[in-house]
């Protein structure tokens, strides 16, 4: 007599993700809640190239140059007509950059059409000074018709090293 292996036929079964997607149901909407969304702001900076001073012929009249140098106890309005324009000296031990951007709005009143500034630093200035210079040079908030707006100052920013 053979054997006769007898194979039993199971059920097919449901699968149950019920308590999967329970599970889903709460977790993403608490993961989106508690993930951290990071802004990145990306400013365009003219920078010279290297070895632009060499070749280039000086015009007859050099262009109007606006700059900001930032010291240790102080920040330096001047350009390079008329020279040191304003010396802001700083509060404490931060600087003074609201002195610093009314300080822009004048000198903005007075040639509206230019639009270039110069932003020099000392060798350890903190990075968070440099950011504040870019940000009070830029533009400043006013009120206009009862609506804030962003008023233009000097978007084109360049820096670099401070004279010691």
């Amino acid at each position: 007599m053979s054997k006769r292996v007898h194979r039993r036929k199971h059920p097919a079964v449901e699968l149950n993700i019920t308590a999967f997607m329970n599970l889903m149901v709460v977790l993403v909407p608490f993961l989106l809640m508690t993930a951290v969304f990071s802004h990145i702001t990306i400013l365009d900076l003219n920078l010279p190239p290297p070895g632009a001073n060499k070749d280039v012929k000086q015009p007859k009249k050099p262009p109007y140059e606006l700059r900001v140098t930032i010291r240790k106890n102080m920040l330096v309005l001047s350009d390079n007509r008329l020279g040191m324009i304003k010396r802001i000296p700083s509060k404490g031990k931060e600087h003074n950059f609201a002195q610093l951007k009314e300080t822009l709005k004048q000198v903005k009143a007075r040639i509206p059409d230019h639009t270039n500034i110069t932003i020099l630093a000392e060798q350890k200035t903190r990075y968070d000074d440099l950011i504040s210079a870019m940000d009070s040079s830029r533009s400043y908030r006013a009120q206009v018709d009862g609506e804030w707006v962003f008023a233009e100052l000097f978007p084109d920013i360049s820096i670099g090293d401070a004279a010691k």
